[in-house]
């Protein structure tokens, strides 16, 4: 039987999108998980990948791609087309995490974090939109965090990171709707992954150091974050939205957050959005509308 859905993920080595690239495979969809170095840091990674899928007879190939390099992107995105023919969905999961006080973040440490988080998904959104557009469907999904809506001291930087890439989606997310195109956001809570285990530390520790009390914020927040939850319902939001109806899919979808503080905050802004569009006089030009639609 043909897989449903084209998908292309970032980030696969490990966490959500290792998660995300077997669940969406064993759901029929054609799966390429990029990842970066496939030949070297990962491939055992790859090789392991590559053996889940002859093992289990899953549509599921891992490809080499470094997001934070033009020609690497160009050349994944082109090898998925023509192994495939198109590609509907794209997910945007690679990132980094940092954790520590503000001011003990090095520049060249800011300069990292939003290269990957953020450069990176204007690269990768860039190199599959012209081929998207050009089908007039399509979809692209990106993982951010509840830290990109709520702040939490200790995670500022990330949280910068995560905030702009909250911003830029929701723009591409009105500008791509005439397009018949969704674009939407996933906000994870604290989950059990490597992007967490093995998040950057502020490099500046006498900065740190120097907050007295303060230094202590980034240990508390760390060790109020609760139960690490299972990835796996992530990579089930993800399945979720690319089942679901085109131009029907929310905007943000929160997993596995806290109380319910992200999605009380989601629903007040997109309340004020819908204003704001209204006075812009934007609204008409931001609805949903299929090729078909569109056509006519």
């Amino acid at each position: 039987m043909p897989a449903e859905k084209v998908v292309l993920i970032t980030g696969c080595s490990s966490g959500f999108g290792r998660v995300t690239a077997e669940t969406l495979a064993r759901k029929n969809c054609r799966v390429f998980a990029g990842m970066r170095d496939i030949k070297g840091r990962n491939a055992s990674n790859s090789r392991e990948v590559q053996a889940l899928a002859e093992k289990d007879s899953l549509p599921l190939s891992p490809i080499e791609l470094e997001v934070n390099d033009d020609a690497s992107v160009d050349r994944a995105v082109a090898e998925v087309i023509r192994a495939a023919g198109h590609i509907d969905v794209l997910v945007n999961n690679a990132g980094l995490t940092i954790r520590g006080l503000a001011e003990a973040v090095t520049l060249e440490q800011v300069r990292r974090i939003f290269e990957t988080n953020v450069f990176a998904v204007q690269r990768m959104n860039r190199a599959v939109l012209p081929h998207m557009r050009k089908r007039g469907s399509g979809l692209l999904i990106h993982i951010s965090s509840q830290a990109g809506r709520v702040v939490l001291p200790g995670l500022g930087m990330y949280g910068a990171s995560k905030a702009a890439l909250e911003a830029l989606v929701e723009s591409y997310h009105y500008e791509l709707a005439g397009e018949g195109i969704d674009c939407v956001l996933v906000q994870p809570g604290a989950y059990a992954t490597a992007i967490g285990q093995n998040a950057d530390k502020a490099a500046d520790e006498l900065r740190e150091e120097s907050y007295g009390s303060g230094s202590e914020i980034p240990k508390t927040l760390v060790a109020n974050l609760g139960k690490r939850r299972d990835p796996q319902e992530v990579a089930d939001a993800v399945s979720r939205l690319i089942q679901s109806p085109a131009g029907k899919r929310p905007l943000r979808t929160d997993v596995g957050v806290t109380g319910d503080f992200v999605a009380r905050l989601n629903k007040f802004t997109d309340e004020i959005q819908k204003e704001v569009l209204k006075v812009f006089g934007l609204l008409p030009l931001t609805k949903f509308r299929s090729r078909a639609e569109s056509q006519k």
